[in-house]
């Protein structure tokens, strides 16, 4: 009697194949012009069949559960989240990148900007540094791992810190027309490519328990906003927010008039917290949750 057999006589042995299985025989087929027809394959075989307009929803499901599934298995409980631009040139590179030749004097003092806020790459891979050194461990979940868009600049300063420490950390990056690959700090294991930005950003949200936001364009506006609202209709339980460089927001949003127009509550201004500083961002979040590691 075979091993097999003998599982097939278990009464708690499986009775149906598993979708591995199956489709290796499925591969063991001899080929004619039947099986070689893409009709023939099976459906979670068949790429063509899956890219279809009408499985957008099953697309949607997929993108969903395969991060979750895998931050479960890898013990992943909770994160601090970080934001920011993906131009801001980290401090090693001021120089080159100031090098570079501009077509006006415009396009010269835009790059003196982005290089003047390259001290924000710093904060948030120290931030990380801090979040990552801290470990802490709670029900056998690992808690405030280091989550980032997997990209270039703040994003790359994130994963950088939490890589300076030995420390795992997540990049869940997005598909878009031009190329754009994680940066080489992000824990392979869990660097995610997601088509859809709303299940991206739910992503980001689902286990995150602080957010550090940096200086961004439209994508951090969006995400913050978001982040905002999400807390301020009760959607979410309030977390620390992190708004690093006061002067840069101050400027392109006015939460003052926000409240003295009366469009939210002069409370709505305490969702977030003002810093400047990696060690300034973590002594808030520390303080939220009453930790006692440095």
């Amino acid at each position: 009697m075979t091993d097999e057999n003998h599982e097939d006589k278990s009464i708690a042995g499986r009775r149906f194949y598993k979708a591995e299985q199956e489709a290796s025989f499925a591969d063991q087929q001899e080929g004619t012009l039947q099986t070689q027809h893409p009709a023939y394959r099976l459906a979670f075989q068949d790429t063509e069949f899956l890219l279809r307009e009408e499985l957008r929803p099953v697309r949607f499901q997929l993108e969903l559960l395969k991060p979750e599934m895998l931050f479960e298995e890898a013990n992943i409980g909770s994160t601090l989240v970080f934001y920011g631009s993906a131009r801001i040139p980290a401090p090693e590179q001021c120089e080159a990148f100031l090098s570079l030749p501009a077509a006006t004097e415009e396009e010269k003092q835009i790059a003196e900007r982005l290089a003047a806020k390259a001290r924000y790459y710093e904060e948030a891979r120290k931030l990380a540094k801090l979040a990552s050194q801290c470990a802490v461990v709670e029900q056998g979940m690992r808690q405030f791992v280091v989550c980032s868009g997997g990209g270039p600049s703040i994003m790359e300063a994130a994963n950088r810190g939490a890589a300076d420490v030995g420390a795992e950390s997540l990049g869940l990056n997005i598909v878009l027309p031009h190329e754009q690959a994680p940066n080489p700090y992000v824990t392979p294991r869990l660097s995610f490519q997601f088509h859809y930005f709303a299940l991206r950003k739910m992503h980001f949200l689902l286990r995150a328990r602080a957010v550090a936001v940096f200086p961004g364009g439209f994508g951090t506006l969006d995400e913050l906003l978001e982040l905002l609202t999400l807390i301020q209709t009760g959607k979410m339980k309030p977390i620390p927010v992190l708004l690093y460089g006061r002067e840069f927001w101050d400027r392109i949003i006015n939460f003052e008039a926000l409240a003295e127009e009366g469009t939210i509550n002069r409370n709505d201004l305490d969702l977030f917290h003002w810093c400047e500083t990696g060690e300034e961002g973590w002594a808030k979040i520390r303080r939220f949750y009453d930790l006692d590691c440095g």
